[in-house]
């Protein structure tokens, strides 16, 4: 099967093999059976309980299985939760267990009790059990014949289907998806599920039709931007339905969440290329623009993970700031009006989408430019002001915010070199926001083709290096992913800007694009639990600080008085080609070949 085809495919969950065994002889007119099969088991009657290890042995080692009461009453989809969610290695209902293969193992050799003797014995080996939350769904076991009529009763008084679609959509999301997007696409995603579709299926979908979109937005014609506007919502409904229909049908796989993930990222800068080569059609060179929306945008989504990776096993916090919050949250209109502030992606695309059709490119970036700012002000003070009250956080989080700052040999070197050297509780951030500063005001204000910018990167790579020589404790120490990729992102657009020659802006573009892939493919890799990317990978492509002095050499070498400014064109072009070779084929090979459990956004945070 071709790369493509895996990318795209991902197996039905009822198409898993499955065994299940119900452990004692079938009460007369149960739908148990019938509702197994609809599951995709084969089942299997253990009359006796004797019969119930050999129906265990006859289970092929690669199937799912599961063990039920056949007094068992409740819905399918209460069924379907418990014993397919590819997310777990066990799920329990009452009467009811589903294991996948791994977890077979760790199941006695005899089994002499029921399902909820085999889930004890699955946690006292140190498996996880999952219990699905059921809010209304009905999951029991009747000791009597009125209990089971109640039972029944229960059952047929809730609509399973309408639970189900309603599940398919996150508890949590921005004011524009909850209203507008998601009261029709949850039925797209239904009737995707019937046809059998899969999740990636309609992520790749959506990946086509922004691409699309952003070549209409590239003919610089009015009809096109006004096509481009209307795929570009076509897009978000797409992008909204592959996660209902993993949600709808628990077509859950890490592939598919990092191709979610990723693509969103793909499609959105897309489009902001599409509109930068429209706009130069007309005449309007708009890609400084473009490229400091993608910086905003990729610098916002790195505190937002950076702050979140800092909170990892911390206690409930207890500042002024976050009893407001859950004060503010306890009236409806405050909540949509802070879940809008901070521009989702939902509205961050109507933005786009509206601006893009009813405007030019240049009044769409400057509107989304203004309001990005002010969402990444108003979502970063919060966390400031969260921070100060928080107490220091684990080993594990120290080690994750240090794997999102990507730093490579250089600030590794200068490191260990100045491990002995001190700083003060916010000396950490202080020392990293002045490197970073230092090297973007040289960039800006230094001659064109002299080594000042080079000598800040050097300075720059130092106070990289002083910020990381100790673990990264402190209140305010999750700054530093940010102020590293503002000061990367940042040192580029300003070299490329003031080159200002044709071609080194889209080169800076590409570059930029290229590595804000590796640091999103960094912060899902972490999200997944499966770590950061492989420390070669980092030294590899050179780490922020070395990337920063390279693109400084080569403005040096290329833009001064007498310089080939096309040289510097090419520099930028070759760099970015390195990396995204070099990223691209390790991040397909992991996350194609990974088999790390399944971890997807439930949470509707901004995007």
């Amino acid at each position: 099967m071709s790369p493509l085809a895996r990318v795209c495919q991902l197996p039905r969950s009822e198409f898993v093999l499955s065994t299940a065994i119900l452990t004692g002889p079938p009460v007369a007119g149960s739908s148990l059976e019938a509702d197994l099969r609809s599951l995709g088991f084969d089942v299997r009657v253990a009359s006796r309980p004797a019969e119930l290890d050999g129906h265990l042995a006859a289970a092929a080692a690669n199937e799912r299985l599961a063990l039920i009461d056949p007094r068992f009453v409740g819905h399918t989809h209460a069924l379907r939760l418990a014993l397919k969610d590819p997310r777990f290695e066990a799920g329990a209902l009452p009467g009811v267990l589903g294991v996948t293969p791994e977890a077979r193992r760790a199941l006695p050799g005899a089994l002499t009790g029921g399902p909820q003797e085999a889930a004890a014995a699955l946690e006292a080996a140190g498996v996880q059990v999952h219990r699905p939350e059921l809010g209304t769904l009905v999951a029991t076991v009747p000791t009597d014949e009125t209990a089971r009529k109640e039972a029944e009763a229960a059952v047929a008084a809730v609509d399973d289907e309408a639970v189900r679609l309603r599940s398919a959509v996150k508890s949590r999301d921005g004011f524009f998806t909850t209203f507008c997007i998601s009261p029709y696409s949850r039925y797209i995603a239904r009737w995707c599920a019937r046809r059998g579709l899969t999740p990636n299926q309609v992520t790749t979908a959506s990946l086509v039709t922004a691409l699309i979109a952003a070549g209409c937005a590239a003919t610089g014609e009015r009809w096109g931007f006004v096509a481009a506007g209307v795929l570009l919502i076509a897009s978000f409904v797409l992008d909204a339905t592959d996660g209902q229909l993993a949600r709808y049908d628990l077509q859950y796989s890490k592939l598919g969440a990092w191709l979610d993930a990723t693509f969103d990222r793909a499609k959105e800068y897309a489009y902001y290329a599409g509109l930068a080569l429209g706009a130069a059609r007309g005449g309007d060179d708009v890609w400084a623009l473009a490229l400091g929306a993608m910086l905003l945008m990729t610098a916002r989504h790195t505190v937002d993970f950076s702050f979140s990776e800092a909170g990892q096993d911390a206690s409930e916090n207890t500042s002024r700031t976050a009893a407001l919050s859950s004060r503010l949250d306890s009236a409806g209109w405050t909540v949509w009006a802070r879940r809008m502030i901070v521009l989702p992606i939902g509205e961050r695309w109507a933005l786009i989408a509206v601006l893009t059709a009813a405007t030019t490119p240049r009044v769409t970036f400057l509107v989304l430019l203004a309001a990005g700012t002010l969402a990444a002000c108003y979502t970063t003070a919060g966390r400031l002001l969260r921070s100060l009250h928080r107490r220091a956080r684990t080993d594990r989080a120290a080690a994750g915010i240090r794997a999102l700052t990507d730093s490579g040999p250089l600030a590794e070197l200068a490191a260990r070199l100045l491990r002995p050297v001190r700083l003060p509780l916010l000396g950490v951030p202080a020392v990293a926001l002045f490197g970073g500063a230092v090297i973007l005001a040289t960039a800006w204000a230094a001659p064109l083709g002299g080594y000042w910018p080079v000598l800040a990167a050097a300075v720059y790579a130092l106070c990289a290096g002083v910020a990381l020589a100790r673990p990264l404790m402190g209140p305010l120490d999750w700054l530093l992913p940010p102020f590293f990729r503002i000061a990367e992102y940042g040192t580029i657009l300003v070299l490329a800007a003031r080159a200002d020659t044709d071609g080194t802006l889209p080169a800076a573009f590409g570059l930029v694009a290229a590595l804000a892939y590796h640091h999103y493919d960094t912060v899902y890799r972490i999200r997944g639990g499966t770590g950061a990317p492989p420390h070669w990978l980092v030294r590899a492509v050179g780490g922020h600080e070395g990337r920063t002095l390279v693109v400084t050499v080569a403005a040096a070498l290329w833009l001064g008085d007498g310089g080939h400014m096309q040289g510097f064109n090419f520099a930028l072009t070759a760099l970015a080609v390195v990396i995204a070779a070099v990223v691209l084929v390790e991040s397909i090979r992991f996350w194609v070949s990974s088999q790390a459990p399944a971890v997807h956004d439930e949470t509707g945070e901004p995007a």
